[in-house]
């Protein structure tokens, strides 16, 4: 009997006489995928081989993790994830849970025949959407919004360098940190830094992940996310999770416990993950995704740091408009101000429940 995979993986006329094939990542395949990945100008960590395993493992979410094969030789990946939901909708996205995604390839051919395949498998599936989150738009035809920015910027050779180019007001903010007597930890598990997001993401009205989330990405990645905890005397100030790629540094998921703000602990957090990166050699400073209009896309740009426009492109099958699932989206508001009064311990249970199907 054939499934929609045999049906999508079907090989087509113009494949055939190219010798291009499309094909789904199977185990044994993520050493060759993630050597790809590292060579691929246009790819970034969020395309590497582990985020099936984070995704299936942590989320249980379907994927479809395609590559271009030309005689034995990747020449394109496109990571997808398939989400349903009664609440959220039923979609298909390069890739949930990360800032980045969309076609990662060496040449037209391989993007082309990767992009036709991903639709006729959202088609299949007979999704709502099928989303690629691009850094560059693609296509011009494709739905698509302006919400999304990130943060990057070059980290100079010398760490006096880098606190210099940081605009005097927030530089000030660093050095309150500093003259606190902060302290920078490096924690081999997860403990702390959860109890630092879980407390801010709660203050903040949202969702929280799981704690089996950020055990899995420090499983999966190994050296390469990283857990840096800022104490003072003893106690838990701020805490951020960060992923290493190529020349870049990217913390990805922080939070700060009462404390931070009146000793500057996210200030002083930053500086330290911006410093520490620079004395191992690392080039980029990758702030991340943030929302247009909000206290995080100040806060990064308070930075010195130009906010670079992210390209979120849907296409519409079954659905008539594009999704708009963010605590921004007024139909939340009183979903935000309730979250936000219910105890911890009831919100880290049922957090993980709802997050998991937002993407």
């Amino acid at each position: 009997m054939s499934t929609v995979a045999d049906a999508v993986l079907a090989p087509h006329s113009e494949s055939q006489r190219s010798a291009l094939v499309i094909k789904l990542m199977q185990a044994g395949d993520e050493a060759r995928w993630d050597r790809f990945v590292f060579d691929c100008p246009e790819a970034t960590f969020f395309h590497r081989a582990g985020w099936k395993a984070v995704i299936e493992r942590s989320f249980g979410h379907r994927t479809w993790f395609l590559y271009a094969e030309t005689e034995g030789k990747i020449e394109g990946v496109l990571c997808l994830a398939e989400i349903r939901s009664r609440l959220f909708g039923h979609s298909l996205s390069s890739l949930p849970f990360c800032v980045y995604g969309g076609i990662a390839a060496l040449n037209d051919a391989a993007r082309n025949a990767l992009d036709m395949h991903a639709q006729e498998l959202a088609a299949s599936l007979k999704v709502g959407h099928l989303e690629y989150r691009n850094q560059e738009p693609r296509h011009e035809d494709w739905k698509s919004k302006e919400l999304y920015v990130t943060f990057r910027k070059e980290i100079l050779p010398d760490p006096e360098q880098n606190m210099l180019a940081i605009p005097k007001k927030q530089r000030a903010m660093v050095r309150k940190g500093i003259k606190a007597g902060l302290q920078c930890e490096i924690d081999d598990n997860v403990d702390r830094l959860f109890t630092a997001y879980a407390t801010s993401v709660h203050r903040l009205g949202t969702p929280v992940f799981s704690k089996k989330y950020f055990h899995t990405l420090k499983d999966v990645f190994g050296d390469d996310c990283e857990i840096q905890t800022i104490t003072n005397q003893g106690r838990i100030v701020s805490s951020v999770l960060s992923f290493y790629f190529r020349d870049q540094v990217l913390p990805y998921y922080g939070g700060g416990m009462d404390e931070a703000r009146a000793v500057a602990g996210n200030d002083f957090m930053y500086w330290e993950l911006m410093r520490r990166a620079c004395e191992k050699g690392y080039t980029v400073f990758d702030f991340g995704r943030s929302k247009l209009g909000t206290g995080a896309f100040d806060f990064k740009k308070n930075w010195g740091f130009a906010p670079q426009a992210l390209h979120y492109e849907y296409q519409l099958h079954r659905s008539t408009e594009m999704p708009d699932n963010n605590p921004l989206n007024p139909k939340f508001r009183l979903f935000v101000k309730m979250w936000q009064f219910l105890p911890m311990p009831v919100a880290t249970a049922l957090g993980p429940h709802i997050v998991k199907n937002l993407g």
